[in-house]
C-alpha cells in the first residue's frame, strides 16, 4: 500500500525539517549520506515546463480564472511571449480583483491583465540543485520555480517530490550505508 503524501501538512513538515537543523556535527556523516542518497534521486525533482499549467502575463483575468479553475492548481507560473519566468497567479489574486463594494463582479476580471496582479518577489531555483536551499525554501512554498541562466521557465519541484525523495531515502539509508548510533546531545 502506498504512502498517502497529501496527509502530510505543512506543520508536520516544518517540524521534521526544523528538527533536523538542530542536530550539531556529530550527524555530518548521516546528513552527508542522507544528501548523497537525494542527489540519486535529482531526475525525479523536476516537473517539466512542458507538463506544468502557466498563463502570459499579458492574458486577461478571465482567461487565467478559466485555467486556474479546469487544472486545480491553487498557483500557477507567469511567463512572457519568450518563456521568461515573471511570477505566480493564484484563484486568490483573481477573486481579490473581483470583490467590488456591491459583492463579486467576474466582469472585471476582462478589464485586467495578469501582470496587474501577479506576485512577483518569487524564489526561483536553477540547476545544479541546491538540496539544503531546496529544502528551506519548500517550507513554505508548495513549489519552487525552475529556470536555467536566462531565467526561461524550465519546470516546477513541488513539496510532493522532495516528499517522495525522504521516503525513498529513509527506505534505502541503511541498506547502502553502514549507520552505527553514536551518543549526541540535542540542541534546544
Amino acid at each position: 500500500m502506498a504512502f498517502d503524501y497529501s496527509k502530510i501538512n505543512l506543520a508536520s513538515f516544518k517540524a521534521i525539517f526544523k528538527a533536523s537543523f538542530k542536530i550539531k556535527e556529530a550527524f555530518n556523516l548521516i546528513a552527508k549520506s542522507l544528501e548523497q542518497l537525494l542527489e540519486q534521486r535529482q531526475d525525479h525533482f523536476l516537473i517539466p515546463a512542458e507538463l506544468v499549467a502557466n498563463v502570459q502575463e499579458t492574458n486577461h483575468l478571465d482567461h487565467a480564472f478559466l485555467v486556474l479553475t479546469k487544472v486545480r492548481y491553487s498557483k500557477i507560473p507567469v511567463l512572457d511571449k519568450q518563456q521568461h519566468f515573471k511570477g505566480l497567479l493564484s484563484l486568490a489574486m483573481l477573486t481579490e480583483t473581483m470583490l467590488g463594494m456591491n459583492g463579486i463582479d467576474p466582469s472585471t476580471l476582462a478589464r485586467h491583465q495578469v501582470a496587474e496582479v501577479m506576485q512577483t518577489d518569487v524564489p526561483t531555483i536553477r540547476l545544479p540543485y541546491d538540496i539544503e536551499e531546496i529544502l528551506h525554501l519548500l517550507v513554505d512554498q508548495p513549489f519552487l520555480v525552475v529556470v536555467d541562466e536566462n531565467k526561461i521557465f524550465t519546470g516546477i519541484v513541488t513539496r510532493r517530490e522532495i516528499i517522495k525523495s525522504f521516503n525513498y531515502a529513509a527506505h534505502q539509508l541503511d541498506q547502502e550505508f553502514e549507520i552505527t548510533a553514536k551518543n549526541l546531545k540535542l540542541i534546544n
